[in-house]
């Protein structure tokens, strides 16, 4: 198993993205992409953060969904208040999966803190997980409570015990916290998109 580090994120954005684009001209451009019949992803992110931000939605892009970013949201206030907090609400429960972008900035961020409480109450367990993203030349810390969430990790062939019919194969995959018996179940992430 294996958590992004920041640089093999920014690699993956490099194979995948138009380099003739700023960050915000491509968020602005996906984010008018249709979304019919797309599986649709509130992602919580630390807003400073974009090149980040732009290398996750390339890989969910991949994966044919369509992703939420509050401040792309025409219809969210332009100076944060309680009607932004309302406002995220509905989107996180119109919205039919959460993701958190959990960088270390992000882990530090109350708002990002606060949506993750919010989407708990609402998407969990089986619509939410965790993207954990490494600083680079360091592990994934995390916080504590963050162990309670599914993550997106990447999962290379052989590199996880057998399972019953052979090995996994090599992929993303959302993996439970380990349960009772120390077993944690490996969904891959296009399937778990589609529950």
């Amino acid at each position: 198993m294996s958590v992004l580090s920041k640089s093999q994120l920014y690699e993956f954005r490099n194979s995948t993205r138009n380099f003739s684009k700023a960050v915000t001209e491509s968020l602005i451009e996906f984010s008018s992409e249709s979304k019919i019949g797309k599986t649709t992803i509130f992602l919580s992110h630390k807003h400073d953060e974009r090149r980040e931000l732009d290398s996750v939605i390339s890989f969910l892009k991949k994966i044919n969904v369509n992703v939420y970013v509050d401040w792309l949201d025409e219809g969210m206030p332009r100076t944060t208040s309680g009607k932004t907090a309302t406002r995220i609400k509905l989107k996180i429960k119109e919205n039919d999966k959460f993701i958190f972008l959990a960088t270390e900035g992000a882990i530090n961020s109350k708002w990002c803190n606060w949506e993750l409480g919010f989407g708990d109450s609402h998407k969990f367990d089986r619509n939410i997980a965790l993207f954990p993203i490494r600083d680079d030349g360091y592990n994934f810390s995390g916080s504590e409570y963050l162990q309670i969430y599914p993550r997106i990790e990447y999962v290379r062939r052989n590199s996880v015990s057998r399972r019953i019919g052979g090995y996994f194969d090599e992929g993303y995959y959302v993996i439970s916290p380990k349960n009772e018996d120390g077993t944690s179940y490996y969904t891959k992430i296009e399937e778990w998109l589609k529950r």
